[in-house]
């Protein structure tokens, strides 16, 4: 049985979670989690549209058991459009399986003059009731004082009766829907300094905190994921990007001087690197087809990788940037795999 054989359930997050998970092998890396602080049971794969993947592709990650999906409006609007058709079906006015589906929107205009233009295009062109988590996107090192201005607008923006829900019924009718969720449910921001990151993680206004994450850039493991405690039930819902690149090319490219024979990560195990760290909820991919998708369930399964595992990846990954020279590392810590 797949998520979209489950009937609409009363039950609480934490049951349904549970409930969710048993479609999977029992592992130390549930298939299926709670965001952070939010209400919301996450896949912990989640579909982005950065890979230009079909309609027919996102229905398929569905089908397996995906269920967060990401999608941009304005910056990469032409990449990820080839999704938009999925997602007016999955998510859409009269959808059968709206409520199994969480639905991340982002918008790159860091603004609030403009958030309700940003919100109105997403819900027309998707044709949706509601947005599940709202992203502020690629928050830089100089868009401190940006960001806190949009997150002025979080009590406006989330929740029922909210005064963008109000906005939005003017403009596009009113639903069940829209006056039960709200136009926005969570609001998240999609950090590309780390130090921001670090910075708003705990604040009320903000909900669901987007970071880059690989075996190559690992500063977000110090400054924010080990800062949380996982029983927390406050602590913001943590989703990872960028797990299989770096400014130094595809994290599945054999760094410089790695030794002969060693073990050559595929793009899943980058996945898992990610999933494997604490707190941790979500690891975003840009998958273009459906046999990716499979092979990504597939490693998933496997669980969490050792700490053996992971810091012979921290090695390669320091490789990759150059940081480390193959006379420096030990044998001992090297992973030999045919």
């Amino acid at each position: 049985m797949l998520i979209t054989d489950l009937a609409p359930q009363s039950f609480t997050a934490s049951d349904k979670v549970d409930c969710l998970n048993a479609e999977f092998p029992e592992s130390d890396l549930p298939f299926y989690r709670k965001l952070g602080r939010t209400n919301l049971t996450v896949s912990c794969l989640g579909l982005g549209g950065g890979g230009s993947i079909s309609s027919d592709d996102t229905l398929y990650a569905f089908e397996q058991g995906i269920n967060y999906f990401f999608y941009s409006s304005d910056l990469h609007h032409y990449i990820y459009s080839s999704m938009s058709g999925a997602l007016r079906q999955l998510c859409g006015r009269g959808s059968s399986v709206r409520e199994k589906v969480i639905l991340a929107t982002v918008t790159y205009i860091k603004s609030p003059e403009m958030a309700m233009a940003a919100l109105l295009d997403q819900f027309v062109e998707l044709g949706i009731d509601y947005i599940d988590v709202f992203f502020w996107g690629w928050i830089g090192a100089n868009d401190g004082s940006n960001l806190h201005d949009c997150l002025q607008l979080s009590p406006d923006l989330r929740g029922a009766n909210s005064v963008y829900q109000r906005s939005i019924e003017r403009m596009v009718g009113v639903s069940e829907r829209l006056k039960k969720m709200g136009a926005v449910r969570y609001i998240g921001a999609s950090f590309h300094d780390i130090n921001l990151a670090q910075q708003w993680s705990n604040s009320p206004l903000l909900d669901v905190v987007m970071v880059r994450h690989n075996v190559a850039h690992r500063s977000a493991q110090s400054q924010i994921f080990n800062q949380l405690d996982q029983q927390d039930p406050h602590r913001p819902g943590i989703v990872t990007f960028k797990s299989t690149g770096s400014h130094t090319g595809p994290l599945w490219d054999v760094p410089q001087g790695l030794p002969e024979g060693c073990w050559r990560p595929s793009v899943p195990d980058l996945y898992r690197y990610s999933l494997s760290q604490n707190c941790v909820d979500v690891c975003l991919t840009g998958w273009q087809r459906r046999e990716e998708i499979d092979a990504a369930i597939a490693s998933i399964k496997q669980g969490k990788l050792t700490s053996a595992e992971i810091n012979y990846l921290n090695l390669y990954g320091d490789l990759h940037r150059h940081q480390l020279s193959p006379t420096d590392i030990s044998p001992d810590h090297l992973i030999y795999r045919s």
